[in-house]
């Protein structure tokens, strides 16, 4: 950094291209909640503000903060990344259907991907069907490649539009005939002030990343566990794009079968080195 100039007067690039000044509280707040003790954030802030310069991207910020972290604090550090490693299921966004089917699995639904389903008037192409005996729930799996994208007033209007054809219609999920309870528009980023208005007022359910306060995204993977296997540090870009495609996308299904990972990587996978990280989340 340039010693003529304070942390707020450096000016970073955010993801979705604006600037703003370096808010040091950000980082540390961020760092915090990951679950980094005192020390380890001061340390990893004291190290990142000398590095700071005019132009830098939040992502060039979070690399470093994560490699810093790490050194330190291995499970804190992939917590720290969590949210980029559900972006990393990308870039077709079939893996994060299934991974928003895992967590509903989890808190006691049956699911089904990519469903063809008929409305009142049109079909429609459904991302997650999920059933219990007291709901029906059908979910509009909304994937950005790029932090910095929202999911805007459009999107939440033509959701809608298609949540209440289904309304008109009757289905068989779980062995008996009855109506969609709700339908959910669940997205790995955040949605903008104008959406969150419309979804408030027209009571749709909408979950970003960090919205609502409680029952984001966020919270749905960190309460049942759900870490994907984009977090692991041990498996290389490649192991992960072929476990993805095999539809392995929970660290829980390669630590209930390790096998998994030999029939999809081969013989020379190191399984123990891989098991042992998922242990220490």
């Amino acid at each position: 950094m340039n010693p003529d100039l304070t942390t707020n007067q450096i000016i970073i690039e955010k993801a979705n291209g604006k600037h703003e000044a370096f808010d040091t509280e950000k980082l540390r707040a961020s760092l915090l909640r990951s679950g980094a003790m005192s020390e380890s954030v001061e340390d990893v802030i004291s190290k990142i503000l000398p590095d700071l310069y005019n132009g830098m991207t939040t992502s060039e910020i979070y690399s470093h903060a994560f490699s810093l972290l790490h050194a330190k604090e291995k499970p804190v550090a992939r917590r720290y990344s969590l949210r980029r490693a559900v972006m990393d299921l990308g870039p077709s966004g079939f893996p994060f259907e299934d991974f928003v089917a895992e967590i509903l699995k989890a808190k006691g639904f049956e699911t089904e991907t990519r469903q063809s389903v008929l409305g009142g008037c049109v079909p429609h192409e459904v991302d997650v069907v999920a059933w219990n005996d007291k709901k029906l729930i059908m979910c509009e799996a909304k994937f950005h490649n790029q932090l910095g994208t929202k999911s805007d007033v459009k999107v939440a209007l033509y959701v809608k539009a298609r949540f209440d054809d289904l309304r008109e219609n009757i289905f068989k999920y779980g062995g008996k005939e009855r109506k969609i309870n709700e339908g959910w528009l669940i997205t790995n980023t955040k949605f903008s002030s104008t959406a969150i208005h419309y979804g408030e007022c027209k009571d749709l359910v909408m979950i970003g990343w960090n919205y609502p306060e409680d029952g984001s995204l966020q919270d749905m993977i960190e309460e049942e566990k759900l870490h994907p296997i984009t977090c692991l540090v041990s498996l290389s870009t490649v192991d992960k794009d072929t476990l993805l495609k095999e539809g392995i996308v929970l660290c829980t299904q390669i630590k209930q079968n390790p096998n998994l990972l030999e029939q999809a990587l081969g013989a020379k996978v190191n399984i123990d080195e891989i098991i042992s990280e998922i242990n220490e989340l």
